[in-house]
């Protein structure tokens, strides 16, 4: 199969630092919210405009991404009182944040738009759930002609082939991997927001059941109801609104693996399209993985965050089961992860949150369980014990890295304003 060639990663230099997000928002993460996704997507964005200090009609750019389960961008800025001049709806789930940023950066330096808001609603948990359960689809069209009829239903179904591949090829243990879910339990525990914030233990997630081998119910993620929103605009005007603005180094989006149906038919299957996205990114961001300060890798399950990093680069390929059970993405760690506790125990929003909580770390005013100063902001301990401060001391550089499965990733590396 002939394969696309690599991005040599120095056509988009000229726009490094030019764009950069201003406003984060989001909802409470629920349980049944007993809202639509209209009313959650407004919610969120009202409070993404509250958190930059913009009028509504500032905004003139508008995209959004879901499976069929969300609020179209032209109803949502209608009941927000905004006219649009360039809106996409993206059909998409993991990795569709920062292939989005990608686009609204290309959709300003073409003149189309000036300010644009990027926004997720779903009922997660309530409304249109991700796994099987049990409801049997009318039709089956598509790649689900490759997977439904052999019960590849849920996501787990579908990515236990590499994960399983990976504690094959290099010796990786459940034991290891159990530790991505228990830091993120460690950081959700210090954030009020959190769905899960229970601390929990190594034997706590194998100890629970069996999802599908080698997926134990502790290392899959949260399902919720939210909505959540970033804004993003020229990195000049960034400065005329209300925080430090975080700026856009570099983005990778929706890259993908040759094989797109059935990824495991296309080998390595216990490697990640990051394999190429990562001679995207670095070389655009003009910087690599070992500068990065604080990571916000994917985790839908236990196993996406330690292939994300793996194949980004923060180790060497085949360590990522010893790079995630160090100690390293802990807070007070060399490079923390996911310091809200993602998805595994914040809650699931197909990647937004990760992006908006590393771009509070950016601003240095994490909503921790430390107290407020005269200046409103936390006044941070870096006291990371339960309860406690989560704010990773002297943050200048973050990086995302969005999984839509083996075969697809995107990823954004953010820096202080």
């Amino acid at each position: 199969m002939a394969e696309a060639k690599p991005v040599d990663g120095t056509t988009p230099q000229y726009l490094r630092d030019k764009y950069a997000i201003i406003g984060v928002g989001e909802t409470p993460f629920m349980r049944g919210s007993g809202k639509t996704t209209r009313a959650l997507g407004t919610w969120a964005i009202r409070n993404a405009i509250a958190d930059a200090g913009v009028e509504p009609g500032e905004i003139d750019g508008m995209l959004s991404y879901s499976i069929g389960d969300s609020t179209a961008t032209p109803f949502i800025a209608g009941d927000l009182g905004i006219r649009l001049n360039f809106y996409m709806d993206c059909f998409g789930g993991g990795s569709s944040t920062e292939a989005l940023l990608g686009l609204a950066i290309g959709a300003m330096e073409a003149g189309m738009c000036q300010m644009v808001c990027i926004y997720r609603a779903m009922n997660g948990y309530s409304g249109r759930r991700i796994g099987a359960t049990g409801r049997t689809p009318s039709t089956i069209s598509g790649d689900g002609l490759h997977m439904a009829p052999y019960g590849f239903f849920s996501a787990g179904q579908r990515f236990a082939f590499s994960f399983m591949r990976h504690m094959y090829d290099y010796g990786t243990t459940p034991e290891q991997v159990a530790m991505v879910k228990v830091i993120h339990s460690e950081h959700a525990s210090n954030n009020p927001k959190a769905l899960y914030p229970r601390r929990v233990t190594v034997d706590d997630v194998l100890s629970s059941r069996m999802i599908v081998k080698p997926l134990h119910l502790l290392d899959c993620c949260l399902e919720t109801d939210n909505g959540t929103a970033i804004i993003v605009t020229n990195a000049q005007r960034a400065y005329d609104y209300r925080h430090t603005p975080a700026r856009v180094l570099g983005v990778v989006g929706r890259c993908n693996w040759p094989r797109m149906d059935m990824h495991y038919q296309h080998g390595p299957i216990s490697s990640w399209a990051a394999r190429y996205a990562s001679k995207i990114l670095w070389p655009n961001a003009g910087l690599g993985p070992e500068e990065i300060d604080v990571t916000g890798a994917y985790d839908a399950f236990t196993f996406t965050t330690l292939l994300g990093l793996e194949d980004f680069g923060f180790c060497e390929k085949g360590a990522g089961g010893e790079y995630v059970s160090s100690g390293v993405m802990r807070l007070g760690g060399a490079r923390p992860n996911n310091t809200s506790g993602g998805h595994l125990c914040e809650g699931y929003t197909h990647g937004m949150n990760l992006v908006i909580e590393n771009v509070r770390q950016l601003r240095g005013e994490i909503d921790d369980s430390c107290p407020i100063g005269a200046n409103g902001n936390p006044e941070h301990s870096y006291d990371y014990r339960a309860g406690g401060c989560r704010q990773v001391k002297d943050v200048a550089v973050t990086a995302n890295i969005g999984w839509a499965g083996p075969i697809t990733c995107s990823a954004a590396v953010l820096r202080k304003g």
